[in-house]
């Protein structure tokens, strides 16, 4: 494409989460939503009526038009394979959402059909594309921090029975975040310990909150929480929190720095920073991946090491033992 041309963009998928997307593609001058596919017409309809796009009969029909040059797939996690292999089959560049694959061996699969397309496969690690996120990793490459020492990324955010029950437990759902988060600011963990609970669900029986400590290739520590629980109510609340704390120096990144009283999709508050992540996470990969060839702030080879992460935090579960990575 000649660098003045626009993106068209297809959804797979038009879920909540499309709506945040539908708004990052609006706002992008060199990008365009042509259309979109959902399994449930009703919906698909609904949100092609909103956002002013096409609605096609097939996910086939969708990556079969030639106006279209990247797919969003935001199905449910079991499918994000298939409709990945079927737009990179197109010749689409594709952004998937996170969790990226049921497996290890799915997100090698996909990386590895992209990298014999010569397509951009960007997993959804929406966090990291945060300025305050990305102000954190320029102090830590610099040394302005001094020798790490300690990190952490936590996760406080009550979610009702009825929401909670889309999700594959807050594990696969919200660790994930933590882990892609630790990568991009820490780098790999040696190994880890995990342990997880379900408090206050009556039918759903995923768990509601999940902790694990690790030890980092360079000796620090952290330590991940992920809670559907409860929300914090103390004074400076770790709703959504990420620190990291070095010999010279610490940083930190929050989600309450940013919070508008009205409900966000599944959120009893707005979250602005959360939606400002799926903003700069949408811009990048049209931008800077499509538009200048660069590579994701976050790879699929982060995303199979992130997966990795998770299936040791499963193992540790079960086994009740140290997992080395």
């Amino acid at each position: 494409m000649a660098a003045t041309d626009t993106i068209g963009v297809g959804f797979i998928g038009a879920g909540d989460i499309s709506i945040l997307h539908a708004k990052a593609v609006r706002k992008l001058p060199g990008a365009k939503l042509v259309g979109l596919w959902n399994r449930s017409q009703d919906r698909a309809k609904q949100r092609a009526g909103e956002f002013g796009c096409q609605n096609y009969a097939t996910p086939e029909a969708l990556v079969a038009d030639p106006n279209i040059h990247a797919v969003l797939v935001l199905t449910n996690l079991e499918s994000h394979l298939e409709y990945t292999k079927l737009a990179l089959n197109a010749g689409k560049h594709v952004l998937v959402e996170k969790p990226v694959g049921v497996s290890v061996a799915e997100i090698e699969e996909m990386k590895k059909l992209a990298d014999a397309k010569k397509l951009v496969c960007m997993p959804g690690h929406n966090y990291i594309y945060e300025a305050g996120m990305n102000r954190s990793k320029e102090l830590i490459v610099d040394g302005d921090l001094g020798k790490l020492v300690s990190a952490y990324a936590m996760y406080n955010i009550h979610h009702p029975e009825e929401v909670a029950s889309r999700y594959p437990g807050v594990v696969r759902q919200i660790l994930t975040h933590n882990s892609y988060i630790l990568l991009y600011l820490m780098g790999k963990p040696k190994r880890l310990c995990a342990m997880k609970a379900c408090l206050h669900y009556k039918e759903y029986k995923e768990e509601d909150i999940a902790m694990v400590q690790l030890e980092m290739e360079n000796g620090a520590l952290a330590h991940l929480c992920a809670s559907f629980a409860a929300d914090d109510h103390a004074a400076d609340p770790w709703t959504v929190m990420v620190k990291v704390i070095g010999t010279a120096g610490s940083t930190r990144y929050s989600y309450r720095d940013h919070v508008e009283i009205k409900p966000g999709l599944v959120h009893s508050q707005t979250y602005t920073a959360y939606a400002g992540s799926i903003m700069n996470e949408v811009k990048y990969f049209v931008e800077n991946c499509i538009g200048r060839g660069q590579a994701p702030l976050s790879t699929m080879a982060d995303a199979i090491t992130a997966q990795k992460m998770i299936e040791a935090c499963g193992k540790s579960i079960r086994e009740g033992c140290v997992v080395t990575l």
